[in-house]
């Protein structure tokens, strides 16, 4: 029979438990709104819920898509102005699915063929009247892990469906790590713990290494959670020995327990104008302010932010910027180079770099903070940082990111193009996850920033970020542009919700679907890292998830082994 005849004549009879599956037919929509899908007389409405993944059988594919709403219908208008009798049982099962009826929207993803073992992107819908059936656990599991030659270790399971249980959804770690991603969701949704099992993923399966800016000290070492004490990235097999944890603060970490393999400490000396630059939104830097920033390195040489902030303004005879005079900064008040009110209040302003014990003078070069971490991280080690006490200040957080970043990128920039496209030289894939991100990323800022830079350079240079946030908003609109793979917890400020899923193809309809998570363990995964939106309740955080993660290790450990035995012979 002619296919083109064939796609307009009723579907073939299902088998039974196809049938039992089947949810009602197809009665119109669009390719850019979804589908309108009239539910069957005997489906509980109340048993549906948005998220959930439904199959539509067309003629010639099938299509897998999503439900995003669920609504409820009827055929006569005057019904809803003189209802039935609700004691009426024959009156009530005589309308239901006749004169009223359930409905929801269906979101198509992907297509599914015969004999194509990857999905394809949706270019067309089906036709009027197909069924439309719960998407069943293989059906998922075509989608999510495809039979292709891809390594089964490049997958990292990071939930369930809802709804489905033991329906596991991985993610492909690869392109989570290829193009920079995000975490979004308010306070209390759980994004640190989602975090760090991601983080957890990456290391375990040696994906790439990270460099976690630890505002709370929560990612290295054993930390609190709602239910007790959880591991840190440090105690996971699989991890312990990928990870380094380094530490602001000593006595904080020794306090805590937190075994740490390394004390950071930087010199007034190695900062520079453009490490301070970033602080002007968190201590209030006018733009006369910063231009006197770099004003000053010009003039006292390496030892200008120590001249500064000296209380009587003199530096130790024979420091580099000595030029002789008695009073360097008063110099240059006469000379009309600097206004004495703007150098006093670059004195006010950034005398909160007193409070701060990382900051020494001097550090001696075996010491220097940068050359120990990007040695961890060049030879596959991630690391940890933990700001200890100095955590709650926004002021450290934001400038020792900010040193430490500048950096290491400009180390990874220099290498990469050493490397000249040899891998083997190449360094290692690096993620740098930061907390709080809107500080380092907003509007007007994040181009003049080496964080708003890697976001634009995607995977260039080797280094992408993990942003993690509770106000996506607040956020530069081409850095979100730019983020491959979205974590989403829920989210209930609706410039948040916006700008989460700006530039996401049928972001609108996601959003019905972000409104409606739980507070706990849920989220919204979509982008480069998964073939299509995923609604998952996320793995818990427990001894079982270490269970897991040592499996899991120990397979890809033999896998590892077998194959460098194979390259040597």
């Amino acid at each position: 029979m002619d296919q083109e005849l064939e796609a307009f004549l009723p579907p073939r009879p299902r088998p039974p438990a196809e049938e039992a599956r089947r949810l009602g037919l197809v009665v119109g929509g669009s390719l850019s709104e979804g589908l309108a899908v009239k539910l069957d007389p005997r489906i509980a409405i109340e048993g549906l819920a948005v998220g959930r993944y439904v199959v539509v059988r067309g003629g010639r594919r099938c299509f897998f898509g999503m439900i995003t709403d669920i609504r409820l219908a009827s055929a006569d208008p005057g019904l809803a102005r003189m209802p039935p009798d609700p004691d009426d049982p024959f009156i009530r099962e005589m309308v239901a699915g006749i004169g009223v009826f359930g409905e929801i929207h269906v979101q198509p993803m992907l297509v599914l063929e015969e004999g194509s073992p990857v999905p394809r992107p949706v270019k067309s819908i089906p036709a009027h009247f197909a069924p439309v059936y719960e998407a069943t656990e293989e059906e998922v599991d075509r989608v999510f892990r495809p039979r292709t030659r891809e390594r089964e270790d490049r997958y990292f399971v990071i939930g369930e469906p809802l709804d489905m249980p033991g329906v596991r959804i991985p993610l492909n770690l690869d392109r989570f790590v290829e193009r920079s991603g995000a975490v979004f969701g308010k306070s209390g949704t759980g994004k640190t713990f989602l975090t760090r099992m991601l983080l957890a993923g990456v290391i375990a399966h040696n994906t790439a290494v990270a460099l976690v800016f630890d505002m709370h000290n929560e990612y290295g070492w054993t930390a609190r959670g709602e239910e007790g004490a959880v591991k840190g990235l440090k105690e996971l097999p699989g991890c312990f020995a990928r990870v380094t944890i380094a530490t602001l603060d000593e006595e904080s970490s020794r306090r805590r327990g937190s075994r740490y393999d390394l004390a950071v400490r930087i010199g007034y000396d190695q900062i520079e104008p453009e490490d301070v630059e970033l602080l002007r939104g968190v201590i209030g830097l006018s733009e006369t302010q910063v231009g006197a920033l770099y004003m000053l390195r010009r003039r006292l040489g390496r030892g200008w932010l120590r001249t500064l902030l000296e209380a009587d303004g003199q530096l130790e005879k024979g420091a580099e910027g000595d030029k002789g005079s008695a009073d360097p900064l008063a110099e240059l008040v006469e000379r009309d180079l600097i206004t004495s009110s703007t150098l006093g209040a670059l004195q006010r302003k950034l005398g909160l770099l007193h409070r701060f014990g990382f900051l020494a003078p001097q550090v001696p070069g075996a010491e220097d903070a940068v050359g120990q971490i990007l040695s961890c991280l060049l030879n596959g080690r991630s690391v940890v940082l933990e700001f200890g006490r100095y955590g709650n200040d926004m002021a450290a957080y934001v400038l020792v990111a900010n040193y430490l970043t500048r950096r290491i990128h400009e180390e990874y920039v220099r290498r990469m193009e050493r490397a000249l496209g040899d891998p083997a030289q190449e360094p290692p894939h690096l993620v740098i996850v930061i907390e709080e991100a809107h500080k380092f990323l907003q509007p007007g800022i994040a181009e003049h920033t080496v964080f708003g830079t890697i976001a634009r350079e995607l995977r260039k240079y080797n280094v992408t970020l993990l942003i993690v946030d509770q106000r996506p908003s607040q956020i530069d609109g081409e850095v979100l542009s730019q983020i491959g793979t979205r974590v989403l917890c829920l989210l209930d400020h609706e410039d948040d919700v916006r700008a989460a899923l700006a530039g996401v193809p049928g972001g609108s309809r996601l959003r019905e679907v972000l409104a409606r998570l739980e507070t706990k363990q849920q989220a919204l995964l979509l982008g480069h890292a998964v073939p299509m939106p995923v609604v998952v309740r996320t793995r818990p955080y427990d001894e079982g998830f270490y269970r897991e993660l040592e499996r899991e290790t120990g397979r890809q450990g033999l896998v590892e082994r077998y194959r460098k035995a194979m390259d040597e012979d």
